[in-house]
């Protein structure tokens, strides 16, 4: 059963106001589930790697599917991050302008990837606090519930 199909059923989840975050890996997964699900109506990806080589479980990536996401995602990079370079950043940016989509990247200058990321050396707490305040913002935005309502939910 797919995710959202279970919210509905299992906690009565509102299936009109789906949305999706995930870092890394997860952020990857963001932009590829907002190009997947006309449902969704948005996504926070943080520093979510954009390219890479394609597999026949792994079709496309990203920066791939620009012009096919359909829901609004901000994504979240730092400007600093040796593993999604700024360059490729830059391109999925003129990417969704291109594709006149109504997505964001906010870029943090100084911040390595996985800064949200508060075990581990590359935890940038000015970055990650900003990060987390623009995502609540976006997800209200966007009509979905606070993240914190969301995470009461969960326990």
């Amino acid at each position: 059963m797919p995710p959202p199909a279970w919210a509905a059923q299992a906690g009565g989840g509102d299936t009109n106001r789906l949305g999706i975050t995930g870092f890394c890996w997860g952020g990857r997964i963001t932009w590829l589930y907002a190009a997947h699900n006309p449902n969704l109506r948005a996504g926070v990806a943080w520093y979510g790697r954009l390219t890479g080589n394609t597999t026949r479980e792994q079709p496309s990536g990203p920066l791939d599917l620009a012009d096919r996401i359909k829901a609004p995602v901000l994504g979240l990079y730092g400007g600093k991050d040796d593993g999604i370079p700024l360059e490729t950043v830059e391109r999925m940016q003129a990417a969704l302008t291109a594709a006149d989509s109504r997505s964001e990247i906010v870029i943090y200058a100084d911040a390595p990837h996985g800064f949200h990321a508060d075990y581990r050396p590359s935890f940038r707490p000015v970055a990650a606090a900003d990060g987390w305040s623009r995502l609540q913002a976006w997800l209200r935005a966007m009509g979905l519930a606070d993240i914190r309502s969301c995470l009461e939910l969960s326990r």
